[in-house]
């Protein structure tokens, strides 16, 4: 019988990372898009901000239960199955020209992109090795801005089309979509977790097949992890969801510069905030981590507190952009994903990451119904309160992963050559060759 090689990682990183893509463009397109239907086929700002809270809620929601079916029932089946129903909710959110048909769409489109994170990058990861798993999970957050100028640039050529501007704006997410269940088709199941889950079934003593329960997370040496990871993700993603969605307001009303000079410093900027993600890359599989991880820490903290101590002038919103996006870089998403997938076994892999996300998520979206009136309280309290955020969560990801590195990659290794039944998983997945692992 004829045995494929295994694919490439690089490859598998792409094609997994693109879920990180569908992230930030089903979030922007939606943004602009139903604001383009509130004048054109007449749905209310309320309607909008439902759908907005329904699109957030969802994609926690997804990240809890698709990081959960990822581990129970594989990685494969859960990314082939979040693009199909972010194909079938993007074209209700394209042709479902009313609140109901809106709502299923949304709904759909924020399940499935939720779920389909945690399970994507245990894909990357699985497929990976020590010297290149840092690099190809960084990659996704590249693709993550990647999505974020993508909608940006359909939205200025077709923002003005009316609702076909919209449609076509939601259909650039189906149509991606579309594409990548074809070529997930290509990429087999996760080895790794094909071995874990043999090992289960026949009661192997590993410590994949051990710690495969949710409660496994609660207890252990994996606790400590998981409560660090979640205390800094949270943390951090408070801080940078709420620049995201009020920085424009901040900047037009407090600072007192206009909308497209605003946006034309983000322009500017997002050149160094691409460095500091290509930077992260190639340090971040060496023992130089940690003391960039510290550099972009500092960076951030001082971000949110330049306004503050400048009284919001515009040198100093300047330099909160600059200064966030190049810590953004260099100690928030992407190590948060490296120290995931290294803190825990392949069955509670993307369990973990699943339910980290899915804290982040709910919790920006609790901050955003208190932001306004924050707001009116004052900039300078909101900001300063959200450097104190950032610090608490920065420090405590230090604390956490300051020491000698984690690496449950290699702890599995040790333990598992010996006791893979390889026949047994070229039965469960044909055409995959499981000679290296």
């Amino acid at each position: 019988m004829h045995i494929n090689k295994t694919p490439n990682p690089w490859y598998v990183g792409v094609v997994s990372g693109m879920a990180s893509y569908i992230d930030s463009t089903a979030i922007i397109s939606s943004g602009t898009a139903l604001v383009i239907y509130q004048k054109t086929i007449g749905i209310t700002a309320a309607q909008i901000g439902i759908l907005s809270g329904v699109l957030t809620l969802c994609i926690a929601i997804g990240a809890l239960c698709g990081g959960r079916l990822g581990d129970r029932l594989g990685r494969r089946k859960v990314f082939i199955i979040t693009m199909l129903m972010i194909i079938i909710g993007a074209l209700f959110l394209s042709f479902g020209l009313n609140f109901p048909l809106l709502t299923l769409g949304t709904i759909l489109v924020g399940l499935a992109t939720g779920a389909d994170l945690p399970v994507s990058l245990a894909t990357i990861s699985e497929a990976a090795n020590d010297n290149n798993r840092g690099k190809i999970i960084g990659l996704s957050n590249l693709l993550w801005t990647a999505g974020i100028c993508a909608a940006m640039a359909v939205s200025a050529v077709v923002g003005d089309w009316g609702t076909l501007g919209a449609q076509i704006m939601f259909m650039h997410v189906g149509i991606v979509a579309a594409i990548l269940m074809f070529l997930r088709l290509a990429i087999p199941e996760s080895p790794l977790w094909l071995a874990a889950k043999d090992e289960v079934r026949r009661g192997v003593a590993t410590v994949r097949a051990q710690n495969n329960s949710f409660k496994d997370l609660f207890r252990g040496k994996y606790l400590w992890p998981f409560i660090a990871l979640s205390v800094f993700y949270a943390f951090t993603n408070l801080a940078a969801n709420t620049g995201g969605q009020f920085g424009t307001y901040v900047a037009v009303n407090v600072v007192g510069i206009t909308v497209s000079k605003n946006s034309l410093w983000g322009l500017i900027i997002l050149p160094f905030g691409i460095l500091a993600n290509l930077l992260f890359m190639r340090i971040v599989d060496t023992a130089k981590r940690m003391p960039f991880f510290v550099a972009g820490a500092f960076l951030l903290v001082i971000a949110f507190l330049t306004p503050v101590v400048f009284n919001f002038s515009p040198v100093s919103w300047f330099c909160f952009v600059l200064f966030s996006n190049v810590g953004n870089g260099l100690a928030f998403e992407g190590i948060m994903k490296v120290w995931s997938q290294e803190s825990f076994p392949t069955m509670l892999r993307s369990t973990a990451q699943g339910l980290i996300v899915a804290i982040a998520r709910l919790l920006c979206g609790i901050l955003a119904f208190v932001t306004p009136v924050l707001l009116e309280a004052g900039p300078a309290a909101l900001y300063t309160i959200l450097a104190v955020v950032v610090a608490i969560g920065l420090v405590t990801g230090w604390l956490c992963f300051h020491g000698k590195q984690r690496n449950e990659f290699k702890s599995e290794s040790e333990v598992a050559d010996s006791t893979i039944d390889h026949s047994t998983l070229t039965e469960m997945n044909p055409g995959q060759n499981y000679a290296n692992h």
